[in-house]
């Protein structure tokens, strides 16, 4: 909104701060101390390994061993494979040097 008058001269009224662009309602971070990974596994070998593979990441986790259940790890896996951002190379500008080594102005070569 804006400081503008309109009728009667009144100015708009300014928003709350809770309406603001802050965000107070913020979700923990999965993997931290105050919001662990639970994760459960068949066997103390098994439960070694995933300690070890949360211990070189950072991360913190609980960890639960039961052999009539089934191993649970999806919580880590989310963590470990994250998706990475693609990022392309910028196209050549028409009147640069053509990337190919011709020695012509990419425009003229392999812009055409």
């Amino acid at each position: 909104m804006s400081d503008k008058f309109f009728f009667k001269g009144r100015k708009t009224p300014k928003p709350a701060y809770g309406e603001s662009g802050y965000n107070t309602k913020r979700a923990t971070k999965p993997g931290t101390e105050l919001s662990p990974l639970l994760l459960s596994v068949q066997s103390e070998a098994r439960k070694d390994e995933v300690a070890a593979l949360v211990a070189d990441n950072q991360l913190f986790a609980n960890i639960t061993v039961d052999a009539e259940k089934a191993e649970n790890i999806i919580e880590l896996t989310g963590l470990l494979n994250k998706p990475k951002s693609v990022s392309f190379e910028a196209k050549p500008n028409r009147n640069d040097a053509c990337t190919c080594g011709s020695g012509k102005k990419y425009k003229k070569c392999c812009g055409a």
